[in-house]
């Protein structure tokens, strides 16, 4: 019972990982950027949800707004730092998003200061029982909130003519440009979209690690392992990954030693990329030069 107890609570941890993760993925495979400013724009966006839960705005309506802002943000970034290198070396558009990272991060401090905040959950009241079994609210909505977003994705990119537009991108730019395809519209939609699931991701996890400048720097971490677990190509594998690394995690400190979480994503990285380098659900790119 104790096994399963830990599992349930790694997979609510996980879908927070699996949020932050899918971000990372869908920038990178659309793009072909790694984004690692993807933290910092969540933490941004949380705090703008604080400032406006601050004003007694209604905790979903702040979020909305957490949201609007992150898409704004999103495409800021993409079309004034990002577009502007579309030539130039991976190189250079990585050390763009690391210093994009940290120019976020001291602007966020500029604002709302340094010092930690508590931020309140979503929902709040006696946790559900199932046997021995205990689930606390929180975690119940991690869960919900991650399958929802699942299935909007599924349809989004399944059914919708975005969607199609996003995949067509992700395949070969040139080709979708040539069919008709808006590309920079493509490309800012997805640093919206990807923005917004950090700031989702941002909101529910400030309730447990308390808000602040840097309350992302361990959870983008993760989101790098479980992108890698997963397959950095691969959405689904964002997801798998995400959630696979929480329940792992949990297991590792409940059974091992809770010194050995922390580490514990990085022996993980270490040992995926050794033994499968693209990741349970990863592919191997090929691309004509």
């Amino acid at each position: 019972m104790i096994f399963i107890q830990q599992v349930i609570s790694g997979l609510a941890t996980g879908c927070l990982y699996a949020l932050t993760a899918l971000g990372l993925v869908l920038i990178y495979k659309t793009t072909d950027v790694v984004n690692f400013a993807q933290g910092e724009m969540a933490m941004f966006c949380t705090f703008v949800a604080f400032s406006l839960l601050s004003l007694h705005t209604p905790f979903w309506l702040a979020l909305a707004g957490a949201l609007a802002v992150a898409a704004l943000l999103g495409v800021f970034l993409e079309k004034a730092f990002i577009r502007p290198l579309a030539k130039a070396s991976l190189l250079n558009v990585l050390i763009m998003t690391i210093a994009l990272m940290m120019v976020i991060n001291g602007l966020a401090g500029w604002i709302w200061g340094f010092e930690p905040h508590n931020f309140p959950t979503a929902v709040s009241g006696q946790p559900v029982k199932i046997g021995q079994l205990v689930i606390t609210l929180p975690d119940v909505l991690n869960l919900v909130v991650t399958c929802v977003i699942m299935v909007i994705f599924y349809a989004v990119f399944k059914y919708s003519l975005v969607g199609i537009a996003m995949r067509a991108v992700a395949e070969n730019r040139l080709a979708a440009r040539l069919m008709g395809v808006k590309v920079n519209r493509v490309l800012s939609t997805t640093w919206a979209v990807g923005a917004m699931l950090g700031g989702i991701a941002g909101v529910f996890i400030a309730p447990v690690t308390f808000l602040d400048i840097n309350m992302m720097s361990e959870v983008i971490i993760k989101a790098f392992t479980a992108a890698v677990l997963g397959g950095f190509n691969s959405l689904p594998g964002a997801v798998l990954g995400g959630l696979s690394l929480g329940v792992l995690e949990n297991l590792v400190a409940g059974y091992i030693s809770t010194e050995m979480k922390g580490s514990f994503a990085f022996a993980l990285i270490v040992a995926v990329l050794c033994v499968r380098p693209t990741g349970i659900l990863g592919t191997v790119e090929r691309k004509k030069v």
